[in-house]
């Protein structure tokens, strides 16, 4: 007789469990309604996919994230687990073949989106299937208080009424007391076991370091830690700045965020996974799928935008077990400019109501009317046409996507396609005539069927591993065989692939959903004031404020964040001798004073954050102290 170790060890090659994860999975088999809630890291998906494989049927899998969906298809897939979700733009009959082939082919897992949920062609679909679990991820959505609420999520319940026997788990990574209660309530769990990690990081060291000078401190770091890193910034640009001045410091670095090619995301990712680069600058788009358990420091230039994130991303280090560092560096003006740019990236009802008519405008529908294909969507296009501030709207088009206005699929042509034009002959005798060319064209026969018959999707990256070539190469010989004819290529893009769900009513259809907005708008203002309260509050151990404000009762202080080692050792009073060197100086940066003042700098620096609160001195906009 299986069991769930049997399960762990064939699937997974794991040997036993991390802690709690036995028992959430022993509470499921006995038929249980469950909230699991594991820090990042914990292993959440083992809990619902391990009893899934035990039970007989289908698992319905609720997540918010098509990329989420397709990344854990695709590791199921790979472990030889018939995992399906529903590809965009899908026609009711090949819907009705997907389907067919849950109930009679021997499938595991359906991944779907809450808005999928919605469609009553696809309940009644699940209320012909055998279902073994339903799991909804990243619970926290269903509730008004979660850092990434989706409406949609409130409607889920639909399940319970479609399968009624069958139980249910919610699992997340971050949710206070109340967001816990919120999703019992809207999921209708009357009897529910709910399963808490303690968020405690015992490795973990929570440091803040309020600097002027980010960089230096950045290669301070670097200068005494030589193992993998992840230093999180807050756009694409600064992705490439850092790592461009990490390269030319001597460090080895790359960088990430969403704007990169799936080859490009690809190559980043890989390069740092096996340490070719052991230093990754990225935004929060780097996050799902990251299971590297020697990352010894993540570091934020810029400030998360809420505690959840913070924890979320900070918890990629030391999964090991073994010490590791949350490094953020701050300083005033670095919180005025959060709060600032804040404002004016969260558009009001008003914009909202303007981007959402100017996206009907863009692609001519008419009042009335309902388009059900999706739409190629350019983002900068879009906004350079409109004469719309970016931020903003790319804020406004996720507030539309969240309350099922719209469908953005930011994944569109996430796989280039190859189709060739001409047959097998002449192919062969173009591979004779160019040698250089015949290895790469033998490699790519041999690994994708269908070449001459449709439109195949390849990957670039893994052709140019399985050719002895860079990926770069494999582009210029595809395009090159291409403008000879040959084939058809569709190289993968950045756009979107956008759907309209509603029919055109402009302002109606946003009035309908203010309420939502309003309290989405408020919730992310209330998060940032949050998050700087934790990032100012000098006095309180940093774990016990993360376990505070996750409901959970911790005297014990870490002993390892800079609240604690502040408080462990005796801070000198230079204050003096700072105001006597800001005498002889008009100003100075923290790390001119540095440089001038030989003491310790941690010293320097509460000291000159001291002097700050007692307004002695003041900070001028080049980030320099003067005296009053």
């Amino acid at each position: 007789m299986l069991t769930p170790q049997n399960i762990l060890k064939t699937y997974w090659g794991f040997n036993s469990f991390k802690e709690p994860q036995e028992e959430i999975i022993s509470s499921v088999l006995q038929g249980n309604n469950v909230i699991a809630l594991l820090p990042t890291g914990g292993g959440k998906s083992i809990c619902f996919q391990i009893p899934a494989l035990l039970k007989e049927g289908v698992c319905i899998v609720i997540s918010p994230l098509i990329a989420l969906m397709q990344d854990q298809v695709t590791n199921l897939t790979n472990k030889d687990i018939k995992a399906m979700t529903i590809p965009s733009g899908s026609s009711q009959d090949e819907m009705i073949t997907l389907f067919d082939n849950l109930r009679f082919g021997n499938y595991k897992f359906l991944y779907l989106s809450p808005e999928r949920l919605q469609s009553k062609f696809i309940q009644d679909k699940i209320s012909q299937l055998n279902v073994s679990l339903i799991a909804i991820d990243e619970a926290h959505c269903i509730s008004e208080w979660g850092h990434d609420f989706r409406p949609s999520y409130q409607q889920i319940s639909i399940l319970k009424e479609l399968q009624p026997k069958v139980n249910i788990i919610a699992l997340t990574a971050t949710a206070t007391p109340k967001v816990v209660t919120d999703i019992a309530n809207y999921l209708k769990l009357d009897d529910v076991t709910v399963f808490k990690k303690l968020f405690s990081r015992e490795n973990l060291a929570y440091q803040i370091y309020f600097t002027e000078d980010k960089l230096y401190k950045l290669k301070q770091i670097f200068t005494k830690t030589k193992a993998p890193a992840i230093v999180y910034v807050n756009t694409r640009n600064k992705t490439k700045e850092i790592s461009t001045y990490l390269n030319a410091n001597g460090f080895k670095s790359g960088f990430y965020h969403g704007g990169l090619s799936s080859i490009e995301k690809k190559i980043a990712f890989d390069d740092w996974m096996n340490e070719k680069t052991p230093i990754i600058v990225a935004t929060n788009a780097f996050g799902m799928g990251i299971d590297k358990p020697n990352v010894r420091v993540v570091i934020h230039l810029n400030l998360p935008s809420s505690i959840e994130n913070y924890i979320q991303e900070a918890g990629r280090g030391g999964r090991d077990g073994n010490k590791a560092f949350s490094v953020v560096l701050t300083n005033n003006g670095d919180i005025a400019t959060t709060r600032e740019i804040q404002q004016k990236s969260l558009p009001d009802i008003e914009e909202i109501k303007q981007i959402h008519k100017k996206l009907y405008q863009h692609f001519q529908i008419a009042k009335g009317e309902l388009i059900e294909e999706g739409f190629d969507f350019n983002f900068l296009a879009f906004c350079n046409k409109y004469n719309f501030i970016p931020s903003k709207t790319f804020n406004g088009l996720q507030i539309l996507h969240s309350n099922g206005i719209i469908q953005l699929n930011n994944d569109f042509h996430q796989k280039s396609t190859i189709q060739f034009l001409v047959n097998s002959a002449q192919i062969l005798r173009y591979a004779n005539k160019y040698p250089t060319k015949k290895t790469f064209l033998n490699s790519l026969l041999r690994m994708y069927g269908g070449l001459f018959e449709q439109a195949v999707k390849i990957d670039e990256f893994y052709l140019a591993k399985k050719a002895g070539i860079t990926s770069w190469t494999v582009i210029e010989i595809l395009e090159k065989l291409q403008e000879d004819n040959l084939i058809e290529y569709h190289k993968a893009t950045n756009n979107s692939e956008l759907y309209f769900l509603h029919p055109r009513e402009d302002d109606k259809t946003i009035n309908r959903i203010s309420k939502n907005i309003d309290v989405y708008l408020k919730l992310k203002y209330q998060k940032t004031e949050e998050l700087i309260r934790f990032i100012e509050n000098n006095d309180v151990c940093r774990s016990v404020q993360l376990l505070n404000y996750f409901g959970e009762k911790s005297p014990k202080k870490c002993g390892i964040c800079d609240v604690c080692l502040q408080k462990k050792s005796t801070v000198k009073n230079i204050s003096s001798e700072i105001i006597e060197l800001l005498q002889d100086k008009s100003a100075l940066s923290s790390k001119e004073i540095y440089e001038q003042l030989s003491f310790k700098e941690a010293d320097i620096l509460i000291n000159l954050r001291n002097l700050l609160s007692e307004e002695k001195i003041g900070l001028s906009n080049y980030n320099k102290y003067f005296l009053r």
